[in-house]
């Protein structure tokens, strides 16, 4: 039995969270430009909550603008699909399956452009979604009255041009929402569309319009979705719902969505209090800062370490005592004292707690190899600020830093763990393979082009990491571990 509208009064599982047969009839009040299944396990997850708590009370039309993958299992399931959350929640398991109906129709951006104008032009959309990864936000300079614009803002552009023609000052307020995972997303795209009103000479009368009718958000999302899991894991998961399901996707339990706005935009949305991972809020930077430093901070100094360890992925670290101590500490002892923002330690110890049940999640299986992707990058970014700020409030060394970076380096040398050679992805690996050896460690450290910084002038920093590589390269990884402990 597949999933359809049709089937669902066959489903006689008491573990599925089903949707009235009332949400069918509701109004269509969002534009979403993405069918990617953070979109469907994130922003439209809280949607399908909202519905059926009778508060949003709103339907999605997703528009499909790329050529990669078809829309035949949207039409078979009438849009449906189940989002099947797996993982630990407050340390014990949690497993939830739930029937999502918050998707009413996906249209085809090269076949059926007329149908997504037309739509543009409904009183009833108050809300306009967006995820089309980071090359999504980007200007490209075209006309986007003469076919469908090739660029996400174009589109963007054309259908919010078509409301101002159709509806003029009769138009309601409209909330545009950016999901791409870029700093200030929707001040980027909010620049870009005033880009490309002038280069599309749009007269002064619809760049009023905007000011006045469109409000554009920033907003952070933060939550892993796989996707569908592998075969053996979703035969179990079809026995266990009753039914075929082409659309199935997993989800970790943990969900955040903050969004960047004030009481009128949480108004407007009428979302706000359905879940409590999702926030509207006039500053979003403190949610930025706990998951750049707390959880893909600890990622990164971990992953070296992990790897060279012989583990696999993040969830098997987690069975190892020391691993998951490193962890533990390097979060506790000296990221959260030393973000880089003014943030409630009560807050930043919870979210540490969260970040160790996602880590432990058996379901999600991240691999090192992949978290080391650009390590420098990762590390300038992610972990540099905190050794300044840690510097700047205790000015001596945050040794499990020191060794996370000595981990780094040994990573970017050794080229192979138990004699099996791995493939590093990084910028900057024929630099630093270039370096001479024989005084490696200072020459990378004092790069300013690497860090932004002379991390040499940092008091210590230099000769603990040294310590450190010293001992990995002689000890081995996890033994090296016991001098920090």
């Amino acid at each position: 039995m597949i999933l359809s509208k049709c089937t669902l009064s066959d489903i006689l599982s008491a573990n599925v969270n089903l949707p009235a047969l009332s949400d069918f009839g509701l109004p269509e009040k969002v534009l979403q430009f993405g069918t990617g299944v953070l979109l469907r396990g994130l922003p439209d997850y809280f949607i399908d909550k909202a519905n059926k708590a009778g508060k949003f009370n709103g339907r999605i039309v997703v528009v499909k603008s790329t050529s990669k993958g078809g829309l035949v299992g949207f039409v078979e399931q009438d849009n449906l699909y189940t989002i099947c959350v797996r993982g630990i929640e407050n340390g014990a398991d949690a497993e939830e399956n739930i029937i999502s109906s918050a998707i009413s129709r996906v249209l085809d951006a090269n076949g059926e452009w007329d149908l997504i104008l037309k739509f543009a032009t409904s009183p009833d959309l108050k809300l306009i979604l967006s995820n089309t990864t980071e090359v999504g936000l980007v200007f490209l300079n075209e006309q986007i009255d003469r076919s469908v614009p090739e660029s996400y803002p174009g589109k963007l552009l054309a259908v919010l041009y078509e409301r101002f023609k159709a509806l003029g000052d009769s138009a309601p307020e409209l909330v545009v929402i950016a999901t791409e995972l870029v700093p200030d997303n929707g001040k980027v795209l909010h620049k870009i569309i005033i880009e490309l009103i002038a280069c599309n000479s749009l007269e002064d009368k619809f760049t009023k319009w905007l000011e006045d009718y469109v409000t554009f958000c920033s907003s952070l999302v933060d939550r892993i979705v796989p996707g569908k899991p592998d075969q053996h894991l979703l035969n179990a998961m079809e026995k266990e719902l009753g039914y075929t399901d082409n659309l199935l996707i997993m989800a970790e339990p943990y969900r955040l969505w903050a969004i960047e706005g004030d009481q009128s935009v949480a108004d407007l949305l009428s979302l706000e209090g359905v879940d409590k991972g999702l926030v509207v809020k006039p500053d979003i930077e403190i949610y930025r800062e706990l998951k750049v430093r707390l959880l893909n901070g600890s990622h990164t100094l971990a992953s070296g370490i992990a790897f060279l360890a012989g583990i696999d992925t993040v969830a098997d670290a987690m069975s190892n005592k020391s691993l998951r101590q490193y962890i533990e500490h390097v979060m506790q002892r000296e990221i959260i004292p030393a973000i880089p923002y003014a943030v409630n330690s009560k807050q930043a110890e919870e979210f540490a707690m969260k970040v160790l049940d996602r880590f432990s999640n058996p379901f999600i299986q991240h691999q090192w190899i992949n978290i080391t992707f650009q390590y420098t990058m990762k590390l300038k970014i992610r972990v540099i600020p905190v050794i300044s700020q840690y510097y700047n409030i205790y000015n001596k060394v945050p040794e499990h830093v020191a060794y996370g970076f000595a981990a780094y380096l040994t990573f970017m040398t050794a080229g192979e763990v138990g004699g099996i050679v791995y493939k590093i992805t990084d910028d900057s690996l024929d630099y630093i393979s270039g370096i001479d050896k024989t005084n490696f460690v200072s020459s990378v450290l004092s790069d300013e082009s690497l860090w932004g910084i002379d991390l040499n002038a940092f008091e210590g920093f230099k000769l603990a990491v040294e310590r450190y590589f010293s001992y990995i390269t002689k000890n081995g990884v996890i033994a090296g571990l016991a001098l920090i402990q």
